[in-house]
Order: C-alpha cells, then sequence, then structure tokens
C-alpha cells in the first residue's frame, strides 16, 4: 500500500489545478487519469468544438457575403483541415495541462482506472495489466461525465455517433440526424449544417431548451429554421435500422403519427451521465442520487469525510467554469482555511451558436414561479446600432429586475457576442449596481454593451 497526502482522481478541468495546488502546498499527491489529460472540456469538449464552431462560422460569413458587399462567387468546406486545426489546437492545450504536471514537485501522475476498495483506499488497474495500491486521508473524485445512451430498438445496430466519436469523423455526413434539442445538439447540428450537412433534429419535449424562458426557445428555433434546420418538435425516435443503401432508417412517433427518417448518420446528443459506474463506490460510505450522480454537501465533501467530488460528477451545472470554481472552493477550505461554498453561487453560460445565447442568474419564468415582485426589460437586436452595422441582428437583450431595489436579478442575450455583453451584466450583479445605474453609464460607442442603455430605458420612471 502506497500513502499519499492526497488522491485526485481524474485529470479534468478541476482535478489538475487541485493537485498542482495541492502539491505545490506540499502535499504528496497522485493524479490519476484512465484516458487523456484534460478531461472532456480539452479533448471532447469545449476546445474542439469551440475550434470547429469557429470554421463553421467562417463557411456561414463566405455565404453571406453579399450582405457585406462583397463578392465571393464560390468557397469551399477542407473538411479535413478544419480537423486537423481542431486537432493541432487539442494538442496544444493538452501539452501544456501535462507540462504543467510533469513540471510540478510533489505530484505523481498515475495512467489507469481508479477503483475505491475502502473509503480512503484505490486500486489503480494499468493498461499493462499492472495494478497499485494507494491509501490518502483526502480523496478528490474528478471523474466527469459521459454521453448517455438511450434505450432505443435498433440503436446498437447502426453506427452513430456521439459528442466525443462526431470530432473524429473524416468526413460531413450527408444528412445528419441530432437526437437531442439540448445546447450538445444545437451547438453540432448548426455547426455541421454550416459544413454543409442536411440536418434534422428530433427533440421529445414540446420547445428546445425547456429550461430557457419560451421566447428564448422560440427566438433560437427560427434562426434555426431559417438556417435551414428541420426541427421536430413532440417527436420520439423509437426504432433505428439500417437502410437499403447503406444509411439509417429512423421510425419515430410524432403529433402526425408514426413517420419515417432517413439518414446517413445519426448524433446521440439527448443527456450525460456522470462517470461513477466502475469507481467501486459500493466499496465505500460515498452516496449517490437515483441518477448516479456523487452527493455533496455545500463544500463539496461527500459523505465520507476527507472525500470530495467536484465537476459533472456531482451533478448540476455541467460546465467548465464550474467545475474549475469546485477547484477554488476545495482549496479554500482546505489550504487556507476558507469557508467558501457552492451554495447560490452564480452560473453564468454561453450556448456557441450563432448567434450566442449568454445566461446569468434567474430567467422570467424562474422569477414568476418565485413570485417576485419583477419587471422585464427587453429590445431586439434589430434595433441595436452595432446589430444592424455589422449586419447581426438575429435575437435581443432581456433582463429581468427587481422593481423595488432595481437589482439585475438574471439576464439573457441572444446575440452576437452575446456571452461577452451578459458578462458585464454578471459584474453588474456581483457589484449591486442598479439597472437605473446602467441606464445612464457611458459606454463608448458603438459597442454591443453601449445597447445596455437602451436595454433599461424601456423601464424609465
Amino acid at each position: 500500500m502506497e500513502t499519499y497526502d492526497a488522491i485526485v482522481i481524474g485529470a479534468g478541468q478541476a482535478g489538475i489545478p487541485l493537485a498542482k495546488k495541492l502539491a505545490e502546498a506540499g502535499w504528496k499527491t497522485a493524479l490519476i487519469e484512465k484516458r487523456v489529460v484534460g478531461g472532456t472540456c480539452i479533448n471532447d469538449g469545449c476546445t474542439p468544438t469551440k475550434a470547429m464552431v469557429a470554421s463553421a462560422r467562417m463557411a456561414y460569413l463566405a455565404s453571406r457575403s453579399q450582405d457585406f458587399g462583397v463578392d465571393i462567387p464560390s468557397y469551399q468546406v477542407d473538411f479535413p483541415a478544419v480537423m486537423a486545426r481542431k486537432d493541432a489546437m487539442v494538442k496544444q492545450f493538452r501539452n501544456g495541462a501535462e507540462k504543467g504536471i510533469a513540471g510540478t514537485e510533489n505530484l505523481e501522475l498515475i495512467a489507469g482506472n481508479a477503483e475505491f476498495t475502502d473509503d480512503h483506499e484505490v486500486t489503480v488497474y494499468g493498461e499493462n495489466g499492472d495494478t497499485r495500491q494507494l491509501r490518502a486521508d483526502h480523496i478528490f473524485i474528478n471523474t466527469g461525465g459521459t454521453t448517455k445512451i438511450p434505450t432505443i430498438e435498433g440503436l446498437k445496430e447502426v453506427e452513430f455517433l456521439t459528442s466525443s466519436t462526431i470530432l473524429q469523423l473524416s468526413s460531413v455526413p450527408k444528412k445528419l440526424l441530432i437526437v437531442g434539442g439540448g445546447y450538445i445538439g444545437l451547438e453540432f447540428g448548426q455547426m455541421f449544417q454550416r459544413f454543409g450537412s442536411q440536418v434534422t433534429l428530433l427533440e421529445q419535449g414540446d420547445r428546445l431548451m425547456p429550461k430557457e424562458d419560451l421566447d428564448v426557445c422560440e427566438v433560437i428555433s427560427d434562426i434555426f429554421k431559417d438556417d435551414g434546420i428541420e426541427v421536430w418538435l413532440n417527436t420520439k425516435a423509437v426504432k433505428f435500422e439500417k437502410d437499403v443503401d447503406g444509411g439509417i432508417r429512423v421510425h419515430v412517433e410524432s403529433p402526425e403519427g408514426t413517420k419515417y427518417i432517413t439518414c446517413s448518420q445519426v448524433l446521440i446528443a439527448s443527456g450525460r451521465k456522470p462517470q461513477t459506474e466502475n469507481l467501486g463506490l459500493e466499496n465505500t460510505g460515498i452516496t449517490c442520487d437515483d441518477k448516479g450522480f456523487i452527493q455533496v454537501n455545500d463544500r463539496l465533501e461527500t459523505a465520507v469525510k476527507g472525500v470530495y467530488a467536484l465537476g459533472d460528477v456531482k451533478g448540476g451545472p455541467q460546465f467548465t467554469h464550474i467545475s474549475y470554481n469546485d477547484y477554488v472552493v476545495v482549496t479554500s477550505n482546505l489550504l487556507n482555511k476558507g469557508n467558501q461554498s457552492i451554495k447560490n453561487r452564480m452560473v453564468p453560460y454561453c450556448m456557441f451558436t450563432d448567434p450566442q445565447l449568454g445566461r446569468i442568474g434567474i430567467t422570467e419564468m424562474e422569477a414568476k414561479e418565485l413570485g417576485l415582485d419583477y419587471s422585464v426589460a427587453k429590445i431586439p437586436m434589430k434595433n441595436i446600432a452595432r446589430a444592424i452595422e455589422t449586419s447581426e441582428t438575429r435575437g435581443f437583450m432581456k433582463a429581468v429586475v427587481d422593481k423595488k431595489t432595481k437589482q439585475i436579478l438574471g439576464a439573457t442575450i441572444i446575440g452576437a457576442e452575446g456571452g461577452e455583453v451578459m458578462s458585464v451584466l454578471q459584474m453588474a450583479m456581483m457589484g449591486g449596481i442598479t439597472y437605473k445605474q446602467i441606464r445612464y453609464t457611458i459606454f463608448a460607442h458603438p459597442l454591443y454593451a453601449e445597447s445596455l442603455n437602451n436595454l433599461f430605458m424601456a423601464l424609465d420612471d
């Protein structure tokens, strides 16, 4: 049995900085990774997908060149070049992370799958069959999540794609069917439509992104339809089978009855599940909810003292920046005797469709459910000077405010650089700046942020 001060399972966006910080503080630390350093974000998530989104936007702008008085008679998507660009960025980010780990004293990177044998003991199974037994008073689980594959007849008999395997394609699918109308499905759907795929999106619910306000869902749906993406709501895939031409035939149940869709490839984007199945948690006192997510308190400690869970594996908002903040909370409390908590923390996020969807705070729907005395300010992008000048007029700016205190409770920005504008309002919320103050703030002209003046003008008493 090898003894460490800390064991970190998973080299993701919480695991890497956590392991380095503990090691730098003098803790003998083991960082265990079963696949590759960097986790989902670097290898299968943010880095590769946003690189590809940028390439897809370039194709989109080329197709709209005449809107700007520029004649680009034709263009061609070099998909292998797009993927090579993406791969180079992934390699750059991963190499940087590996270099940082290797250069940290007291930190050992161990390749293999970790399995708990007791509350504070794990066995690491290496690819070559070797095993190592490790023990530590402090163990941190950062194993993330993976695609949740629904149980649908015939699905296992067709070569379906996930958000990871779609990043390894060598050519653009001719007809891509996406099962799931959430953030992952929407980003990939628009991206591949711009690369040249004919995209159909299936969503079981009555709207895309059910956690957003209805007007947000309607605008995003309109944008997708305008882009040529076919959106089927209230529709469920019930059977997959290979078609005679080598494609895939999908049986769906829709409001109009049973229908058939043919496609060349299927992307399953109907949710994610935690990677807890092979951790040996049954050998510990660690508890999980009914979906397999590890249960933690407000300081991220599990039911076992000294064992923590960070990032997607613990449930809640599944974003890289939340995983990183989990690391901040844990290290502050353990190393600096802090009292940080994840309770009521702000959760900003941005969906990188085009235009972007940036969100912070509560929605109008949530304000209504909470019975708050609120007002809503809203302005369409088509009325914003910067949007008109750049021909990016799809979407709107929207904010929910407290009528009495004038504080901003939440905001949704659908528009070019929507995430950046959302961040301005996030800073205002953090600093207690009222919408009245923003209404008369001097912003540089003609930024998108300047239109926050106009947004809150609608609430003038």
